[in-house]
């Protein structure tokens, strides 16, 4: 089962690039976004799936790299792609610029991000990124409707 959590937690490996594993790591999430339906249930369903999976491999993987929050975890990177994405009606610029602000918001961990990230386990794991990507997700929507302000 170990194989297994790894793994997912890696997201098939990408987590084991050499330099920024977590930027390749959303830039896995972009691609599952992309390739999952756009209707609400099913993104819903696969960020709460994401989440638990994600839990669980993410405190097998801590255990087996005898680290908090190794770097080749980056489910948790994917789970922030799909978060900040939901119910934002983008299109690939859209989706692009998600992809920076997740990342901007996943580096600096504005509270509680930073403090989520202490959490025991897989939950902090998963935690801290989940908080990140609802600040990328809102300040996307911002970006939308000042847009849409300035354009229409």
């Amino acid at each position: 089962m170990r194989f297994v959590a790894l793994a997912l937690a890696t997201s098939a490996g990408v987590g084991y690039i050499p330099f920024a594993p977590g930027t390749f790591g959303s830039l896995a999430g972009l691609l599952l976004w992309w390739l999952v339906p756009a209707t609400v249930s099913v993104q819903l369903a696969l960020i709460i799936a994401i989440f638990i999976v994600g839990s669980w491999s993410g405190s097998v993987a801590e255990r087996h790299f005898a680290s908090t929050d190794p770097g080749p975890v980056v489910i948790d990177e994917v789970l922030g792609m799909l978060v900040t994405l939901f119910l934002n009606p983008v299109g690939w610029v859209g989706a692009f610029l998600g992809f920076l602000l997740f990342r901007l918001s996943d580096i600096v961990k504005p509270f509680p991000a930073n403090k989520l990230e202490q959490l025991h386990g897989g939950i902090g794991v998963m935690a801290d990124d989940l908080m990140a990507a609802i600040y990328a997700n809102l300040a996307l929507r911002a970006v939308i409707a000042a847009s849409n302000w300035i354009i229409g």
